[in-house]
């Protein structure tokens, strides 16, 4: 799993439930801590095995993985393996293939001039992915989105990627596509509201306290690494939240920033950056309650905020939700 960050991304396949389906979820370790966050592709068999499609028995899942992160993410898996004494095999193919990801309101009818399929959303929904061909190559093409836009990653063999990309941009002038950087890619996250692992995400933080409970299948008697832990963390109640803030004023956030809650200092921010869809600065932190007790819903809403920069407090407005495109319209091409 290294190579390219997902925002590119480091690449693995690990052997082990729906066919074609795409799913975010997080791997947690045995205190509940959120030790990566990925998504995971159930594969199916292709006639012609290679790096993009290998040969497998049983079940089999395509990992994808925060380049920055994929040493971690190696190590871990493994360990887990080797503790559970799994039948598994995990295999690196970073250095094999590469990612193209496209994104925005155009993205399909870019993505249509080049892709031998059919894109629309009742063909190709969202959180799903197909083998298609791009510039006379096969391709994966995974439909989702880091940055809360309507979009698609093609991951391919490595010696498709710059054919790939000049079809992509040749079909895309048109449209006026560009290509977007790695601080673009911060901005728009942050303001849909989707997590960052190493700054929103740490392995001391649960997918509970970070809004991401639907990562974890607590409803039903699945087992995974890191439940009991959770079970009780929900019994008890959550004793930090991670929460959402907006300043009006154009001041600019780094991280570490006071978060001040009816005159109390509660926590501290974690990652921050100017959303320009909503025009207003955007931070995240985790609060706790200075009494000791949990940090319900009520508690979080109930308060007034203020964030500290250089000595100077700035009134904030909480959000348990992203006030950018709450109801999820724009990954599924509603605009």
């Amino acid at each position: 799993m290294h190579g390219p960050d997902r925002r590119g991304k480091g690449l693995g396949w690990i052997w082990g439930p729906t066919e074609g389906t795409t799913v975010y979820t997080c791997m947690l370790n045995q205190r509940g801590g959120t030790e990566s966050d990925l998504t995971v592709s159930v594969l199916t068999p292709e006639p012609s095995p290679s790096a993009l499609s290998p040969d497998f028995e049983g079940d089999a899942y395509y990992l994808a993985i925060g380049g920055a992160v994929a040493q971690h993410n190696w190590s871990h898996i493994n360990n887990v393996l080797q503790d559970k004494k799994y039948k598994c095999k995990l295999i690196d193919c970073s250095e094999d293939l590469g990612m193209i990801s496209i994104q925005g309101p155009a993205s399909l009818s870019i993505l249509q001039d080049v892709l031998d399929e059919d894109l629309s959303n009742e063909a190709f929904p969202f959180s799903t992915h197909k083998i298609v061909s791009a510039a006379g190559f096969k391709v994966r093409a995974i439909r989702l989105s880091f940055v809360g836009e309507m979009g698609w990653e093609l991951h391919m063999p490595r010696e498709a990627c710059v054919p790939v990309y000049r079809a992509v941009m040749e079909a895309g002038a048109k449209h006026g596509i560009g290509n977007a950087g790695y601080r673009a890619i911060d901005s728009l996250s942050i303001e849909k509201g989707y997590r960052h692992w190493h700054a929103d995400l740490r392995p001391d933080d649960t997918p509970l306290e970070a809004g991401l409970a639907f990562t974890c299948k607590l409803k039903s008697s699945i087992p995974f690494l890191g439940r009991e832990a959770l079970e009780k963390q929900k019994t008890e109640g959550l004793r930090k939240r991670l929460v959402g803030f907006t300043i009006n004023e154009k001041v600019p956030l780094f991280g570490l920033e006071a978060i001040w809650r009816n005159g109390i200092a509660v926590g501290h921010i974690r990652r921050a950056d100017f959303g320009f869809a909503i025009n207003k600065t955007i931070a995240y932190g985790y609060i706790r309650n200075p009494d000791g007790g949990p940090v319900t819903l009520d508690f979080v809403r109930s308060g007034e905020y203020a964030l500290e920069r250089m000595g100077v407090t700035y009134l904030a407005e909480a959000h348990l939700k992203s006030p950018f495109d709450p109801n999820n319209n724009r990954v599924k091409g509603i605009y």
